[in-house]
């Protein structure tokens, strides 16, 4: 089994940046430098690219249906202002659950890349892994 120069397996090393993606971006982004800088393993630095971008890929979606949110609020103001009315119920909890799938769907992707990960495995993302394939 591979080691990296931390003393720990490869396998483990990427599957901790997955879990760790779950928690905050922030000790992601330190591990994935880590690795980035001094880890010499294909896999493992294919590993790093792939829990960032997971998490900035279900990001990027959560900001556009936040934006469909802040449209709809903005357009209630505008409607009050005019001293109407408008009832956007049905579209904020189309906002509110969109969310709550994309939230879901970003947690059940890094914990199986996690696990899989453990196996040095990986769980193909399509629209992740060819732009992954562009730059590595």
């Amino acid at each position: 089994m591979q080691k990296t120069k931390l003393g720990i397996s490869v396998n483990l090393l990427g599957a901790a940046m997955y879990f760790l993606a779950l928690i905050s971006i922030f000790p992601v982004v330190i591990l994935a430098g880590y690795v980035l800088m001094f880890e010499n393993s294909k896999w493992l630095i294919r590993a790093a690219v792939k829990a960032i971008a997971v998490v900035i890929f279900f990001t990027i979606l959560s900001s556009f249906v936040g934006f469909i949110g802040n449209f709809s609020s903005f357009l209630n103001d505008l409607v009050a202002i005019f001293g109407g009315s408008i009832n956007l119920l049905i579209l904020n909890r189309t906002v509110s659950l969109l969310r709550t799938v994309l939230s879901f769907m970003q947690t059940l992707s890094l914990l199986l890349l996690g696990f899989k990960a453990l196996k040095r495995g990986d769980v193909s993302i399509s629209a992740i892994d060819s732009t992954i394939s562009k730059h590595i």
